[in-house]
């Protein structure tokens, strides 16, 4: 057991649980969160999440979650939950990059789209339910539960999905204020059921990467600055919710990737080129980076972390991967980040969780276990704790 390694947070689903979640993907005339139209789904669900949290405290973990087992998706099923949202089946997927080189786009499952009816709020969202099932399950061990960031949730509506057609067309400031508000709403009720811990999953940043050549914004100047002013908005939505967290005494937390779907990525980018932005100007108070590979740049990066107090997750492991990761790579940038930040604010994880959506990376519920193991042996050697 190493207190130094952490887990992103999702799991891969079992069986019995995947046979509703197919079911789910396939139609849009049934009502989040589908207990009432899946017979059988619910006690699935209970039961798949009451194995789930065996499973970490067998495997040591310090901190844990449902294995995200109550979602489909790791960002839509908090939206599908508050009031005034519609989800239908879209046209078209989101399109990721393929393995092994090949040119043609992934494309991922199609129940992605968003209609909002009616004015925003987060009152009784059936994720504190999800939340109360866990801390049954807990015991002593402590949770966190994840939800996407606001400015995700904005960014993806406002720029890729839209709101034209729906409560808030043409309203798109009015739209950015009730999310947020929401967004208090869900925090507040959270805390009241003995929430402590909240992770926001924060995945669009590179989009303002200017070294992105999948997925980002033109190069173009005058649009340049334009978009430099919406980094500044997803910051500032981002920052009143985590104020107000820290208000009601939680703990905030930041995940970010650049996609994980079925072990495939959706981005490039470097941190270095959006640190002065969303690592520096961000009120979290831990953050957990991707760092498996090139794509996310040098380790000096953190450099804007040095003289502050935020805790670092090195997403150093791969959770896309069935094979053990390479321990001396791990090692020696665990070294190298330690130059820069205190060891004793640093932790280890795996990029991002081993199932993001429901379909999973591609490797078995053995191997991702192996995989964890091996991570809680490289945080032993390290830290020695």
């Amino acid at each position: 057991m190493s207190k130094r390694f952490l887990t992103v947070g999702s799991l891969l689903r079992e069986e019995e649980l995947l046979s509703y979640k197919d079911e789910i993907k396939k139609r849009d005339d049934i009502t989040y969160p589908f207990y009432e139209d899946l017979k059988g789904y619910k006690e699935a669900e209970d039961k798949a999440v009451a194995n789930v949290v065996k499973a970490q405290k067998e495997h040591d973990l310090v901190q844990i979650t449902d294995g995200e087992f109550s979602k489909s998706l790791w960002h839509l099923d908090f939206v599908w939950g508050l009031h005034g949202v519609e989800r239908y089946i879209a046209n078209n997927g989101y399109f990721f990059r393929d393995k092994d080189g090949k040119e043609e786009k992934y494309e991922t499952r199609k129940d992605i789209g968003i209609k909002i009816v009616d004015k925003l709020n987060g009152k009784n969202h059936p994720f504190i339910d999800h939340f109360k099932r866990l801390e049954d399950l807990a015991g002593d061990t402590q949770t966190k539960l994840t939800i996407p960031s606001p400015s995700h949730i904005y960014g993806e509506l406002t720029l890729f999905i839209g709101i034209d057609d729906g409560y808030y067309a043409g309203k798109e400031e009015e739209f950015g204020k009730d999310l947020v508000a929401s967004y208090k709403d869900f925090l507040k009720e959270y805390k009241e059921a003995g929430g402590e811990i909240i992770q926001f999953d924060d995945c669009l940043w590179e989009l303002f990467s200017d070294d992105n050549n999948d997925f980002s914004f033109t190069s173009d100047k005058q649009k340049q600055e334009h978009h430099e002013e919406l980094a500044h908005k997803f910051i500032e939505l981002n920052n009143e919710a985590i104020d107000y967290g820290h208000e009601l005494g939680l703990k905030v937390y930041a995940h970010n990737c650049r996609g994980n779907y079925e072990s495939r990525s959706m981005s490039d980018g470097s941190y270095e080129s959006i640190a002065h932005l969303f690592l520096d100007k961000q009120h979290y108070d831990r953050f957990y980076l991707e760092w498996d590979d090139e794509r996310a740049g040098s380790i000096e990066a953190l450099e804007v972390f040095k003289d502050r107090d935020n805790e670092i997750v090195l997403g150093l492991l791969s959770s896309k991967t069935n094979t053990l990761d390479d321990e001396k790579r791990v090692l020696d940038l665990l070294e190298k980040a330690s130059e820069i930040i205190d060891k004793d604010r640093l932790y280890l994880s795996h990029q991002c969780g081993f199932a993001s959506c429901d379909e999973g990376n591609e490797l078995t519920v053995d191997e991702q276990w192996a995989k964890i193991d091996q991570g809680q042996e490289i945080a032993k050697e390290f830290w020695g704790e």
